[in-house]
């Protein structure tokens, strides 16, 4: 019969065992997937998974893409901490989404990543926004909605 001290220590290499286990997959995964990729703003890491590909090779041919990279429109201006929260939010749901293919096809924005889209066009765009539309400087009549293939056509 083990004592108390026992099954306390067993119990801790349990936990230290699973933690060690869930650890070690998670890093594996982060390598297999090229997670380092991710930390930067290449926008060849938006195509380490295959199903982005036909939205960068849009992208590629598009009006934004001398002066744009992906994060410029996809993360938010706000600031650096609020652009790692997103990247980190993202890549945790992209990552889900394309594993286990559980997304729309074709890939569509999720309305909080819309309105990063929008105020980014806002953001570099403002001034001509205002010209056409001073009280919907808030993003009300969406940029993409008369500019739908700007970024890239796939977005649709």
């Amino acid at each position: 019969m083990i004592g108390s001290a026992g099954q306390t220590t067993l119990l801790m290499i349990g936990i230290a065992g699973v933690a060690g286990l869930a650890l070690g997959l998670g890093l594996f995964t982060f390598h297999y997937g090229e997670g380092t990729a991710y930390l930067s703003d290449d926008p060849e890491a938006c195509v380490n998974c295959h199903i982005m590909q036909e939205q960068f090779d849009s992208w590629i041919n598009s009006s934004h893409a001398h002066a744009t990279v992906c994060n410029s429109c996809h993360l938010p201006p706000e600031g650096e901490i609020a652009k790692w929260v997103s990247k980190a939010d993202n890549g945790f749901f992209h990552s889900w989404a394309f594993t286990f293919r559980n997304h729309p096809d074709p890939i569509r924005i999720k309305p909080r990543n819309a309105r990063i889209v929008q105020a980014n066009c806002v953001s570099c765009h403002g001034d001509f926004v205002h010209e056409m539309f001073p009280d919907r400087r808030d993003g009300a009549v969406r940029c993409v909605h008369c500019h739908m293939d700007v970024g890239h056509a796939a977005w649709r």
